[in-house]
């Protein structure tokens, strides 16, 4: 019997004489592709890829290679920085090896592909049918549901495209949840009917987006009338006689391994080929590997980023083993009473996932790729001496761990190694060499598959001569139905004398752990504990703190992040104190009329029982003013928490899952003391929106209120005066005894909240309930004329102008700073400034009185100058020190003093 390439019989012949099919397209299609009949209701033809690794044993460095090489052209197509923002989706069962090879090509594309597993614990981010299918539904599972919600272009592979009916219904479920700009859809061939063809365009104007493709090869099938009934007609004949002759669905037919493809080795190809150097100087055995049909290679590796050299009859191996012609012939040790199949300790990494099924980034990739040489060195070590011809077999969805497996075996062993997987797709075998499916191994479903039991198939591995198989299968399916007398370990051990089984832990996301309830006083702060709940970790024994001056060197250069560290707590001066109670006296009045009007805005605006969120930590003592408020002159007991929110990192996340999980989103009011220039205004508006993305959670309102709105930067507002709201002049002593809060990854996990400190030792300079019962004494004071403010206000025009941002961009640029992170504006943020950063000077409003004494007096103890300047739009701005070193000048060249 010949094979595939000492006899040029194209392996769809079978088929297509007795259907009346005809393939049509590019030349190389009849190199890609072969033939085969299915029982399935939708279509009885069965396009059978040679280069995928599923039903034809392939060499893997092909496999893996075709995979490469489409990744490298979508590489090429979307151009660096929109291939570094793709992310690639491949269908189950068959693609999901194709599409990790895929994503592997494009670079650091992160990937997932959707499955037919359900996996306990894990939500669905999406699902869509696959209409010609034997098995339709498929699931997506990321364990991080952000990796769909980003707008860099998306990359579908599949095998095919054959209709386009998978990509639309994909892509249509998808854009709803998560609207991107661009798709990609990559497959080996594209086999659409002219009448198809422009369906895809089409669908991509009614979504208004952009879709390439990208294939190997392209052509139609030609289908004559009545193809349906009469393959049909013909898989019941040929089962139907199989059944009366006695016939075994695994039996073993006398033919040949197909040559196919030299490996990619040392051909153009960096990450796929491996080392060309080897052979038989590395101790190995330089081989010649017969060609295709005619001697060349297919046309789709050349000019895709794959150079392979062909000629003649023979292109050398560059691997380090032997290809050649296998036996014909069952081996003569064939027998169901092989010993129990070698068990090989893959010794996988510990966490990596084993594909894609929830998600493979880059970083799962290289410590893969790091790990591969001494797991393939483990397979090895498991082969007889003598083996001359090796398959490792995948398991149905997992097809790129085996590929890996196998691609790096191939480099390092003398035996021929080839590569396919199992499945669920239910095709005839036919032993002619002009049909694809030359046997079939037929085996109980063995990982309790969500669908109830059923067969499973292996294909053209019944008869091939391999010396040794490797089963690869994930520990799901590493059940007793896999080593049952009937299971695929047993119907291997029939047509191979050597079987080993090499099991890959199934990966499960972790499961979030139960959030906390919220840390509530005396316990965690002063404040009593209906006042305020901190959605919050506690920190209090952790050493945090830095001195000033190395906190704002390190987050300047760029070595860390404010939020990694805390400063050292101020600790004020008798002189200092007495300001704060001289302002807190003159100034109760005013912030409990601004307190007044904010909540009965929120009230009338908002919800009538609204659920307070106060930003901590200058929100929280705001946050337990509108409580008691509410409480005052309403009688309401309204619900209040505290959460962490961090410049450039956003909220905290597991904050916001917790809320929604105890509230309703849409009671939900963000509340924090003041604004400066917005910029946590702007932050917390991006952060609710990926918010929405990754998790599905929507009715959470980014609209901050505010006491005092001096930058003009959101709509809910007490006031828009910038005075001196005490508060602002201290730390933790005016705010609970809570420090400001931290984000630090070897202190906060991926499902914990931010953490923060409780200062128990400063509790004999505490002024926090005092703070609170001073201006709550003036409620009733100020009562009639909140509600005049507050009526004033909701009839008036409220719209955001973002004065202050602009005010904020010209001195930034008037002061040679350049960067509006350094420019501080309204006394809250002035005070922030010289308590806790490194200041450079303050500008302050010519003729500004009392409200800024105790910044004269901080600038005075720190050696800043105070600048007076006309027509300021605030009070006053303070200016951290650019580019600060310990040992640096000011942006005007001069020293500065700390």
């Amino acid at each position: 019997m010949n094979n595939a390439v000492n006899n040029p019989v194209w392996s769809g012949t079978w088929v297509a004489e007795r259907l009346g099919l005809e393939l049509t397209g590019d030349d190389e299609l009849t190199d890609l592709l072969g033939l085969a009949l299915r029982r399935n209701p939708k279509r009885a033809h069965l396009l059978v890829s040679n280069v995928l690794g599923k039903h034809v044993p392939q060499s893997p460095s092909v496999v893996y290679g075709y995979g490469f090489a489409l990744g490298r052209r979508v590489r090429d197509l979307l151009g660096a920085e929109e291939a570094g923002a793709a992310v690639v989706l491949g269908y189950a069962e068959t693609a999901t090896g194709l599409g990790h090879s895929v994503a592997d090509g494009v670079g650091l594309a992160p990937y997932i592909h959707s499955t037919r597993r359900p996996v306990a614990g894990v939500a669905a981010a999406g699902g869509f049918e696959e209409s010609h299918s034997h098995a339709t539904s498929h699931l997506l599972l990321p364990e991080d549901p952000a990796l769909l919600a980003g707008d860099g272009p998306l990359v579908l592979v599949d095998d095919e495209f054959s209709t386009g009916n998978t990509v639309l219904n994909t892509v249509r479920d998808l854009h709803e949840r998560y609207p991107r700009r661009r798709y990609v859809v990559v497959a080996l061939v594209d086999m659409r009917s002219s009448a198809d063809a422009g369906r895809l365009e089409e669908f991509a104007r009614e979504i208004g987006a952009r879709v390439d493709l990208v294939t190997a090869a392209s052509g139609t099938v030609r289908l004559p009338e009545g193809v349906l009934e009469k393959g049909q007609e013909l898989v019941a004949r040929y089962e139907a006689e199989s059944a009366a002759g006695g016939g075994s669905s695994s039996a073993a037919p006398s033919w040949p391994v197909a040559q196919f493809p030299a490996p990619l080795k040392g051909k153009g190809v960096d990450d796929v080929a491996g080392d060309e150097a080897g052979g038989a100087a590395a101790g190995g055995v330089s081989s010649v590997v017969p060609l295709w049909p005619g001697g060349q290679l297919p046309a789709p590796l050349k000019g895709k980023g794959v150079d392979v050299e062909a000629g003649g009859e023979s292109t050398h191996l560059g691997a380090r083993g032997t290809a050649r012609s296998t036996p014909t012939g069952p081996h003569p040790e064939d027998s169901r009473n092989h010993p129990i199949p070698t068990r090989i300790q893959l010794r996988w990494p510990r966490g990596l996932p084993d594909g894609g099924r929830h998600g493979f980034t880059p970083q799962h990739r290289t410590r893969l790729e790091g790990a591969l040489p001494a797991m393939a060195a483990r397979l090895a070590e498991a082969l007889p001496p003598a083996a001359r011809s090796v398959l490792v077999l995948g398991f149905e969805e997992l097809m790129y761990a085996p590929l890996r497996l196998a691609r790096e075996l191939e480099q390092v062993v003398g035996a021929e190694v080839r590569y396919s997987t199992t499945t669920r797709s239910p095709v005839l075998a036919v032993d002619d060499p002009g049909y694809a499916i030359r046997s079939r191994i037929v085996f109980p479903a063995h990982d309790d598959p969500a669908d109830g039991p059923g067969p499973r198939y292996a294909y053209n591995v019944a008869g091939a001569g391999f010396d040794a198989v490797v089963a690869v299968v994930d520990s799901a399916a590493d059940t007793p139905e896999l080593h049952a007398p009937d299971g695929l370990l047993a119907q291997l051990a029939a047509h191979t004398p050597h079987v080993a089984l090499a099991v890959v832990p199934s990966y499960v996301p972790e499961r979030p752990a139960m959030l906390p309830e919220p840390l509530r006083g005396p316990a965690f702060s002063s404040y009593a504990p209906e006042e305020v709940g901190w959605l919050l970790q506690d920190l209090s024994d952790v050493t945090l703190e830095a001195p000033t001056e190395e906190r704002e060197e390190a987050i300047q250069s760029g070595g860390a992040h404010y939020a990694e560290s805390l400063p050292v707590e101020y600790q004020p001066s008798e002189q200092y104190q007495e300001l704060f109670h001289a302002a807190l006296r003159e100034s109760t009045a005013r912030l409990a009329l601004a307190v007044g009007a904010v909540t009965e805005i929120v009230l009338a605006e908002r919800s009538p029982r609204p659920v307070l969120v106060s930003l901590a930590r200058a929100g929280t003592p705001i946050g337990v003013l509108m409580r008691r408020w509410a409480q005052f002159r309403h009688g309401l007991e309204l619900p209040h928490y505290a959460v962490s929110i961090v410049r450039g990192r956003g909220i905290d996340a597991n904050a916001l899952r917790w809320l929604a999980a105890h509230h309703d989103p849409s009671d939900v009011v963000f509340v924090d003391g003041w604004t400066g220039k917005g910029a946590i205004t702007r932050e917390l508006a991006d952060a609710i929106r990926e918010f929405e993305l990754s998790d599905g959670i929507t009715g959470f309102d980014p609209e901050i209120a505010v006491l005092a709105d001096p930058g003009s930067c959101v709509r809910t507002y007490g006031t828009r005066e910038d005075f001196l709201i005490p508060s602002a002049c201290l730390n933790s002593t005016v705010s609970g005894l809570i420090s400001r809060t931290v984000l630090r990854a070897d202190l906060v996990g991926s499902h914990e909240f931010h953490g923060a400190k409780f200062y128990r030792e400063l509790a004999g300079a505490d002024v926090s309930v005092a703070f609170l019962d001073a201006v709550a004494a003036r409620f009733p004071d100020v009562a009639d004329a909140a509600d005049a403010q507050a009526k004033e206000l909701l009839a008036g025009d409220r719209e955001p102008t973002w004065e202050g941002w602009a005010a904020v961009e010209r001195i930034s640029e008037e002061y040679g700073i350049h960067d509006v992170n350094l420019v501080k504006p309204g006394v809250g943020e002035t005070t922030r400034v010289l308590l806790r950063r490194v200041p450079w000077k303050i500008l302050a409003r010519a003729g500004a009185g009392a409200d800024l004494d105790h910044v004269r007096l901080l600038a005075g103890q720190r050696g800043v100058p105070v600048e007076e300047v006309d027509e300021l739009p605030y009070t006053c701005v303070g200016l951290i020190h650019p580019r600060f070193t310990r040992g640096a000048t000011g942006a005007d060249g001069r020293a500065v003093s700390v």
